[in-house]
């Protein structure tokens, strides 16, 4: 082999010479001729925008940083660092692909972090955060429509795993996509994720707009005190229920149950503590790595994806209104008032919807404390996802 042949060799296994393919003649749809050829580089500029957001914006930073990171090593062309072989292939192999073992970890995870005392307090908050699954059984209607009237390649699988979205709980999407609809993966993660984080700027319109001043001023009475008993009570009559009347949902209720049990058993101070730092901590960031090593230019930049991003957001709005309404109609048959903004905690993203009910409410009256009264609605929320997911696993899995 002369000096020529080698430097040529060199030279074609840069990156460098691989970010931009040439065109494919097989290939006559020009927007699938442009991705074929710079899908590479826009990736590697999306992923880009993820860090941003994470370490600008602080949108989501313990999700998006590990997913956009893993979305720039899966798009670093020649190593193939998420295909066949790749350690991020093997990682998500072992817990992301189905049985989907990290989703159900960060489950157990949440439930070491969580106080399920406001919704125990207060039970009847917790059809708020039923109500807000509404906007997961809408969306998936709407990702059937366009399935069925716009050309998308949405059945049944993937609208279910679409819709699953409007419960702005991340695990849960991941888990549904990856048992149901694999191919869309990416998206469902990413679009979950990213209106996880914008639950500062989505939500506050929505709850505006379908309340007036004197109701955003509502005051609660201070919650009851929940005794200890009660609270090792709750995770294991939950998880009996779910046994009785959704089996299909137990593998999430169950690791979200185990979580909170070691939590406020009390003598199993460290497995709670681990469990709330060391082993979430782990596992998020190689779901994050795994979920971003998804994110390639063939299986993210479709039209199918702009469809999910735009019904992901359609299902998140719903649910928030949903709670909100659902809140009002209460205040309507009942004696006891209670502020129509934490329905908008309904959707599951913990605490940060509690936290922008609060600053919501206190924006009209500074002395109005929403924040335990929004928890109530808000942990209600995640029991609410995973038993939604358990319902679309009952009827469209297998």
């Amino acid at each position: 082999m002369d000096l020529q042949s080698s430097l040529q060799k060199l030279y074609e296994a840069t990156g460098f010479a691989n970010f931009i393919n040439p065109a494919d003649p097989t290939i006559t749809n020009i927007f699938e001729q442009f991705i074929h050829m710079f899908g590479t580089p826009i990736m590697l500029l999306i992923c880009l925008l993820l860090l941003w957001l994470a370490i600008k914006k602080q949108f989501e930073p313990l999700l998006l940083i590990p997913i956009g990171f893993g979305g720039i090593l899966a798009n670093i062309p020649v190593v193939g660092i998420a295909e066949p072989g790749g350690f991020l292939y093997q990682i998500y192999n072992f817990g992301v692909k189905e049985p989907s073992l990290f989703p159900l970890f960060i489950f157990i995870g949440v439930g070491a972090l969580t106080d399920f005392g406001p919704l125990i307090a207060h039970p009847k908050t917790a059809l708020l955060g039923a109500a807000a699954q509404f906007g997961i059984f809408t969306t998936l209607i709407g990702a059937l429509a366009l399935g069925q009237y716009a050309g998308f390649e949405f059945g049944l699988k993937e609208a279910a795993a679409i819709g699953i979205i409007g419960g702005a709980d991340g695990p849960t999407s991941i888990y549904i996509a990856s048992n149901l609809a694999e191919k869309i993966l990416p998206a469902v993660a990413v679009a979950a994720y990213s209106y996880m984080a914008l639950v500062p700027i989505i939500q506050p319109p929505i709850m505006k707009l379908l309340t007036n001043e004197d109701e955003r001023k509502i005051t609660m009475k201070q919650l009851r005190h929940v005794s200890k008993r009660e609270k090792i009570a709750f995770p294991l009559l939950v998880l009996g229920l779910c046994v009785i009347f959704l089996p299909a949902a137990c593998p999430l209720i169950g690791a979200l149950t185990f979580g909170n049990l070691i939590k406020e058993s009390g003598v199993v101070e460290r497995l709670s503590n681990t469990a709330q730092n060391e082993f979430i901590n782990i596992v998020t960031i190689l779901l994050g790595l795994t979920v971003g090593s998804k994110l390639s230019a063939g299986s993210f930049l479709t039209v199918e994806t702009l469809g999910i991003l735009g019904l992901g957001l359609i299902a998140f709005c719903i649910g928030t209104a949903s709670g909100v309404i659902i809140a009002k109609i209460m205040n309507a048959v009942s004696k006891e008032k209670i502020n129509p903004l934490i329905g908008a905690a309904g959707v599951s993203a913990v605490p940060m919807a509690a936290r922008v009910v609060n600053k919501v409410g206190m924006d009209s009256n500074p002395h109005n404390f929403l924040l335990m009264h929004a928890m109530g609605p808000n942990v209600s929320g995640v029991i609410g996802s995973a038993v939604a997911a358990g319902v679309l696993l009952a009827l469209v899995g297998g």
